[in-house]
């Protein structure tokens, strides 16, 4: 088993993609179970708090290790062990990439139906820890509905495997309290996922407004309608312009909103959802509508979708990027506060998210070498959050919770909810070594095995 220790190596391995620094006590690579098992064993042995990493894409400081942490690296589990076309579902370990797992059941016509933005670097391991989503959640859902059984190494070294790709499992379904645990509850080392046929056809089309609120009104209508897009993205102008700048796909830099939906299913379903769709949007003001001519032009317009968040560079060397989830009806209160709030902190804000299911993605461009500008970052993102929750909406809809939002969780969970998970996760892992001081804010029963002390990490 490879094992990190030199302090530039160790500086790799402080932080995943979000804002929040910490230190490595030691990063270990595991290739099987029986190592995954090995490095548990030996933390619990010397009371050494441990977290599970993947690819380290993670944008709520999931992975980021605290306290001089020992870091589990899975990305050497990276084997597709089985694909069972009858069955619709394959065994994979969890290094193995979002995007390479779809790519080897392509000639099975089947796919994995998570897609996030980064999936052609995160990791299944990674989906399963934080219940990763994607544009295509609004039809196909988030990624607790592919799971079909994790193999997992408990707090304590023993193995353990939760459900399976059995139709009805018996016993408790602790296959869905672990997924989206984000790595609090043990190690999961293999994965059973569910794999999903390809759409015989496919149409995508995109839409320029004048408003963001006309977006927002087409959005609601078409799901009004009875339609329900594969996937319905927004972008603002200021998100649009970066992309195409980028990408050079084809997107309007004038319009103040664009929409990006796609239909697919059998051939002769796609006209009519396509047409109304097409109507819904004119009617609510689109400037104009047009649909991908061509599978080049479709996976131009989804490239320019899904690199988005590197397009952001152009525009500033760091980026903030928050996750709320808010009713639909809700859509054009919250942004309209999204923006007041960037405006009062004096920063620029692009806006690009899952706008069938209501998931903002607030993008902030800072440079971090600004004096004062992270502290004016932190706080627009916490207000960002308390107006989504205000509004009805939830803290996270796909990148967890992790340090980022931890102490925010009392503004959906009272104190007996907290308690509550608490319990379940004492119950995995009561020495509390198990990614520690991540979730669950101080208070919670957790915090009764925590150390008192706040972690060694700072905003960066």
């Amino acid at each position: 088993m490879e094992v990190a220790e030199h302090p530039l190596e160790l500086g790799l391995y402080r932080r995943d993609a979000s804002l929040y620094d910490g230190r490595a006590g030691l990063v270990v690579f595991p290739r099987s179970t029986e190592e995954v098992v090995d490095c548990v064993r030996a933390a619990r042995q010397f009371g050494v708090p441990f977290v599970p990493r993947g690819s380290g894409t993670g944008l709520a400081g999931g992975a980021t290790p605290l306290d001089g942490a020992l870091v589990i690296c899975l990305t050497r589990m990276n084997r597709i062990v089985d694909i069972d076309p009858g069955n619709r579902c394959a065994w994979v370990e969890p290094g193995v990439i979002n995007l390479d797992l779809s790519t080897a059941a392509l000639p099975h016509g089947l796919h994995f139906a998570p897609d996030p933005s980064s999936q052609s670097a995160c990791s299944i391991g990674g989906n399963v820890a934080n219940n990763s989503g994607g544009p295509h959640c609004l039809a196909y859902g988030v990624t607790v509905a592919h799971v079909l059984g994790v193999e997992m190494v408990l707090p304590d070294g023993t193995v353990e495997t939760f459900g399976g790709p059995a139709p009805d499992p018996t016993g408790y379904d602790l296959r869905g309290v672990i997924v989206g645990s984000e790595g609090t509850l043990g190690v999961v080392t293999k994965a059973c996922v569910r794999l999903t046929r390809n759409p015989e056809a496919v149409r995508t089309l995109l839409a320029a407004f004048e408003s963001v609120a006309e977006a927002a009104a087409a959005v609601s209508g078409i799901i009004a309608r009875g339609v329900i897009p594969a996937a319905l993205e927004m972008m603002d102008n200021e998100a649009t312009r970066s992309v195409e700048a980028f990408v050079h796909a084809g997107y309007p830099t004038d319009a103040a909103a664009v929409l990006l939906i796609e239909v697919d299913g059998l051939p002769g379903g796609l006209d009519g959802a396509s047409a109304v769709c097409d109507e819904v949007c004119r009617a609510n003001g689109a400037r104009f509508v047009r649909a991908a001519a061509d599978e080049a032009e479709r996976q131009a317009l989804w490239k320019g979708r899904k690199a988005a968040f590197g397009a952001v560079a152009r525009v500033a060397p760091n980026y903030y990027l928050h996750d709320t989830v808010v009713p639909r009806t809700k859509l054009v209160e919250v942004l309209e506060r999204v923006y007041e709030i960037a405006e009062r902190y004096q920063l620029k804000m692009m806006n690009v998210f899952h706008a069938g299911d209501g998931n903002l993605h607030p993008l902030i461009a800072f440079d971090a070498r600004e004096p004062g500008v992270l502290d004016r970052v932190h706080k627009a993102g916490a207000e960002i959050v308390e107006v989504s929750v205000a509004a009805g909406g939830v803290l996270s809809g796909e990148h967890g919770i992790g340090v980022e939002k931890r102490d925010l969780m009392p503004l959906i969970f009272s104190a007996v909810d907290l308690d509550a998970q608490a319990r379940v996760r004492d119950a995995f892992d009561p020495d509390g070594l198990c990614n520690p001081m991540k979730v669950l804010p101080m208070g919670s029963r957790c915090g009764d095995f925590l150390k008192p002390e706040m972690p060694e990490g700072t905003w960066v």
